[in-house]
This record gives C-alpha cells, structure tokens and sequence, in this order.
C-alpha cells in the first residue's frame, strides 16, 4: 500500500498530488516540515494546527489496512510504525504533544503560546494538554477497541461475547468516562466567559491544550457520547467550524470522527 503524497502550501490552498518521480522533482524546493499522517487518526490535530500556524508545509497521507491498523508503510518512517510523524528537516519527531508544543514554540510566534507561567491559563494549559493523552483518552479508547473486537468476533458468539463486554464496561469503562465527561463539562463553564478554549485567556485564542483535546473530545463522542454534556458539544463545532480546521480536514480526504448532531 503507497502513501499519497500531497503538498500544500499557505500559497496555494489546494492539495496538488504528486507521484514519487515529481516528489523527487521537487524535494529540492519542498517545504522544511513534513506531516506523515495517518488517516482517521491523532494526525488530525497536527494538520489541524499546521493549517492554524499558516506554514507551508509536505503532507503524506497513510490509509489504513483492511483491519484499520497502520500500514507497513509507516515503519520506514519511524520504528514504531504509528502516526503522526513530523519531520523538520534533519529533525524528527513522534508523540503527538511533543509535535503540539514543538511547533507552537518555533512557528506560533506566541500566537498560541501562554508566557504568564503564574496564570491560571498558564496551568490550566498545561494540565489538559497532557490530560487527553494521559488520562481520557485511555478509558475512551478501551471502549472503542472493546466494541470492534464484539463486531468482530464469530456471530454465533456476538450475543456472548456483548454480554461480557457490558459487564465490564458497566463495571470499569463507563464509571470512568463519567467522571471524565463531568470534570470536562464543569472547566467548559469555568472557562466560558474568557474566550472558550481550555486555557481560559479570555481571547478567541486556542492553545495546546486545544489542539490536544480536540481528536479526544471527537473520539469520546462517538464512543459515549452519553457522557458528553451539552457545553462540549458546543466547543467541539466550534473548533470543528474553524476554516483551519475545514481546511485540514478536506486535505486529509475526510475524517471519521467529525462531530454530527
């Protein structure tokens, strides 16, 4: 399976795709930051904030194979085979908040930085930029893996088998997807007076921390969405209505995880 090759820049909003002959044409004059991004993925937040950054920038874009997993493709890049990946010249980089905060801090020319770190925003910025990988989204992503093995497993076993997964879903899953869904809800409305995002800056200004929550607040709607209350719907089409984010979106053929009333 071969990657799909598409070069964008802030000059020309359109993807143009290149075969490998005209990427090697033109690597002499490509851009220095190179998105490896894998479809339907984490990658989503870094095309997102590259198109907010407004930097030119090479995207390959990976489909998945038949079963979802990352093609083999992606190994030649880095050795755990997983996106996103960034490469900034002789630089690269994996883990999507490190990729977050490396380029908020070389190309966001404090456009998405805090620099107050006595603030409130400063901490509040930090905690859930680290927060959606460390402690959501594990639980988010236990539910989704759980309900694709049940879709998958023999059918004569599928009545068996969602019984089971309900029972420790019920048990373990959902009790914290709760609390999460909760915690999440109540900052919305702390921070709703002073700009939305999840710094709380009191400027129509996205942070990491935005970036970060984004894949994960998508990912935990459409996996229990009956623990996601009204206030972060309503932050998630926002940043979803964004022209960055409408942008990165089409350029990555689509998305899965786009919110849908």
């Amino acid at each position: 399976m071969k990657e799909r090759h598409v070069l964008f820049s802030v000059l020309s909003p359109r993807p143009i795709c290149l075969s490998e002959s005209q990427m090697a044409e033109t690597d002499e004059h490509s851009p220095t930051l190179v998105l490896h991004y894998l479809e339907n993925s984490r990658s989503h937040r870094i095309l997102w904030l590259l198109e907010e950054l407004g930097v030119p920038y090479t995207l390959k874009v990976y489909k998945r194979t038949a079963v979802g997993l990352a093609p083999p493709e992606l190994h030649k890049v880095h050795p755990l085979g997983k996106a996103p990946v960034l490469t900034d010249g002789p630089l690269m980089l994996a883990e999507t908040a490190f990729i977050v905060e490396y380029l908020i801090s070389k190309y966001g020319k404090e456009k998405f930085r805090i620099s107050d770190e006595s603030s409130q925003a400063w901490r509040d910025n930090v905690f859930y930029t680290h927060y959606a990988e460390g402690s959501v989204q594990p639980p988010i992503i236990r539910r989704y893996v759980n309900n694709k093995f049940v879709n998958h497993v023999p059918i004569f076993l599928r009545p068996v088998a969602r019984v089971l997964f309900n029972k420790f879903d019920v048990a373990t899953i959902a009790p914290d997807l709760e609390k999460h869904g909760k915690l999440i809800e109540s900052h919305l409305e702390v921070v709703e007076s002073k700009g939305g995002w999840f710094a709380g800056t009191g400027e129509d200004k996205p942070t990491s921390a935005d970036f970060m929550m984004s894949f994960t607040l998508e990912t935990f709607l459409k996996v229990a969405p009956e623990f996601v209350g009204p206030k972060t719907k309503e932050y998630v089409k926002r940043l979803e209505a964004r022209p960055a984010y409408q942008r990165a979106t089409e350029k990555a053929g689509g998305y899965l995880f786009l919110y849908k009333d």
